[in-house]
């Protein structure tokens, strides 16, 4: 059962606005990209999208040495979720029986990195889990994460595991608001927001919506681009430059639509991040070497865009599983500690513990009426 946050005992830093910040405005980040390893390899590695495509693959041709495929030819990899979840409620018995098959052994597989989680020091208490990333996208996803939840829960794991309300495209963008406090933000009625993937780059802009929900759980993904750098395989600095093109169209179409943009950008990026916005490690599945110490994303583009309406940019970077678990940040608030996993090209993680009410309050004394101005 939920329970209430508690005071946090850890000391707030003077500022809020560090890349990869432990503390923010909602939470503490306990832990994040946590790398387990066991003898196959990364642990992760069992519960990615990659992961499920190769245990549908077993199935498959285990089930096709005594006759046909009951799905058909296509190779896995190249099956999308929305036909696979066609064929799961439409297809014959047969070719549902597969997929269930393969969905049930990877919610096994996914308990059990679970498991593993909730034994490291930085995830220990944990009372809830919100599940992204892509494969949550559909039911096949949406059914995999149930099933974890009804296999932890009879082997007497008193866990909460719930897929994160947004969209996939629109959580990582969405949970950019909660890197900054939200007086930052008064004045302005959105921001613009980066997630970076292993396969996808997505920039948007995000309706902040205070006047419906002063916490921002109201908040929603207005214009919005997706750039699949996968299929382009571009070098890094052509991803650099193909996401400011991307951020500089936002703008232009924020000025059209007469909206009132914060001169904040937010980003989400795979890896540990260091405070002056660097990659330490975890970013190899990004197009080119991010993980060079002289390659700064916020700073180049800061450079490309140094001014947002009137006001200097500021720009603050976190990892990617982070911020897709803080556009949940505001839905928590009966926790004390609570994480998020994230099913995409790996598994992304993160754990917070929620800032007291306390907490909340202090900032909120330091925030100004501006926000009359919004919508």
């Amino acid at each position: 059962m939920p329970r209430r946050n508690a005071k946090n005992s850890d000391d707030t830093p003077s500022s809020l606005l560090a890349h990869g910040g432990k503390v923010l405005s909602l939470v503490v980040v306990d832990a994040y990209n946590a790398e387990m390893r066991s003898p196959e390899g990364f642990l992760g590695d069992r519960a990615s999208r990659r992961a499920f495509q190769a245990i549908l693959d077993d199935w498959r041709d285990r089930v096709s040495r005594a006759g046909d495929d009951p799905l058909g030819e296509l190779p896995s990899e190249e099956m999308s979720k929305k036909q696979l979840d066609k064929m799961l409620a439409q297809g014959d018995a047969e070719a549902a029986g597969v997929i269930h098959g393969a969905i049930e052994e990877f919610a096994q597989e996914f308990a059990q990195v679970i498991r593993r989680f909730l034994k490291l020091k930085g995830w220990q208490n944990t009372e809830a889990l919100v599940v992204g990333g892509g494969l949550r996208q559909s039911r096949i996803g949406e059914l995999a994460i149930g099933r974890t939840a009804v296999l932890l829960k009879a082997d007497g794991v008193d866990l909460d595991i719930k897929p994160i309300h947004h969209h996939a495209d629109h959580a990582g963008l969405i949970g950019c608001i909660q890197l900054v406090p939200s007086w930052i933000l008064s004045g302005h009625d959105s921001i613009l927001a980066v997630d970076i993937g292993g396969s996808n780059i997505r920039a948007g802009i995000v309706e902040l919506r205070r006047k419906r929900a002063a916490d921002f759980s109201q908040a929603a993904v207005g214009h919005f681009e997706l750039w699949r750098h996968s299929e382009d395989q571009p070098d890094r600095e052509d991803a650099v430059e193909r996401l400011i093109q991307m951020l500089n169209s936002l703008i232009r179409r924020a000025t059209k639509d007469g909206a009132n943009l914060a001169p904040f950008i937010g980003i989400g990026c795979p890896g540990v991040i260091r405070s002056d916005g660097s990659i330490e490690r975890g970013g190899q599945n990004l197009p080119g070497d991010w993980e060079q110490k002289s390659f700064n994303l916020p700073e180049k583009l800061r450079a490309a865009i140094p001014k947002i309406g009137d006001h200097e940019t500021v720009i603050v970077m976190h990892n990617d599983a982070v911020v897709q678990g803080l556009s949940e940040a505001p839905s928590m608030r009966d926790y004390e500690h609570w994480g998020v996993l994230t099913i995409g090209t790996g598994l992304g993680n993160a754990r917070f513990t929620n800032r007291s009410d306390e907490d909340d309050k202090d900032e909120e004394e330091e925030e100004t009426d501006d926000s009359d101005d919004e919508e």
